[in-house]
């Protein structure tokens, strides 16, 4: 059974998400701040966890920053919060999804389901039957099973989005491929069509992977028709 953690101050709304996900069922967790989630996270497992961005100590973006340096685990961020800026903010420190408030119980109860079934064939891909497995580009290096970068010979540390995405243009070279289709690839959910979030992650690994980020020698600019990497 998968284990969902719910962190979310508004009882109500927390508990509403735990009928329905238990209906479907998950087990299902909850707690009311960010630093209770953070520990939760610590002392038990859990495959995937729903947070909220406004809580009574500490943001969701916050509790996401920390998630994101230790683990790979699906996050889903709810918030009343529609904004465009939001929803890049969250999705570019490494969210797998941004879900708007108010939203019904059933489009929760699909979206983990679908989450939870690509971070399975995401593990599948990248984890059994790749270990040890090393892909060399020139000065750039990827350790596919321990999910690592080096540029000549230094890590660099990518967020999780940013490592997927840069891999998966990495077994396509020079195939070019759009905003669009990049992100219902990477983040799964083409529903949100939230292609510009694509466009900032393009530029952070620019910025981390590149000698020069205006001059890329890895991904390059399609003018018109999207990114590809370049071998």
């Amino acid at each position: 059974m998968k284990r969902i953690l719910i962190v979310e101050d508004d009882q109500s709304i927390a508990n509403l998400q735990k009928d329905y996900l238990e209906l479907s069922g998950y087990s299902v967790k909850m707690v009311n701040s960010g630093s209770e989630g953070l520990r939760a996270l610590k002392e038990e497992e859990f495959e995937l966890v729903i947070l909220d961005i406004m809580l009574p100590d500490m943001d969701g973006f916050e509790v996401l920053k920390t998630v994101r340096e230790q683990d790979d685990i699906p996050v889903l961020l709810v918030s009343a919060r529609a904004e465009e800026i939001y929803k890049i903010n969250g999705l570019g420190l490494g969210a797998d999804d941004y879900i708007t408030k108010p939203f019904s119980s059933g489009e929760l109860v699909a979206r983990v389901g679908a989450h939870l079934k690509k971070f399975e064939r995401m593990k599948e891909r990248f984890g059994k039957g790749n270990e040890g497995s090393t892909i060399q580009i020139r000065g750039l290096e990827i350790q596919k099973d321990a999910r690592r970068v080096f540029v000549n010979g230094n890590e660099v540390v990518l967020a999780q989005k940013e490592f997927e995405l840069l891999l998966f243009l990495l077994q396509y070279p020079n195939r070019v491929f759009g905003k669009e289709e990049l992100f219902e690839r990477i983040w799964g959910m083409d529903a949100m069509s939230d292609a510009s979030t694509v466009t900032v992650h393009i530029a952070r690994i620019r910025e981390k992977i590149e000698e020069i980020p205006s001059k890329p020698q890895y991904i390059g600019t399609v003018w018109g028709s999207g990114y590809r990497f370049m071998v």
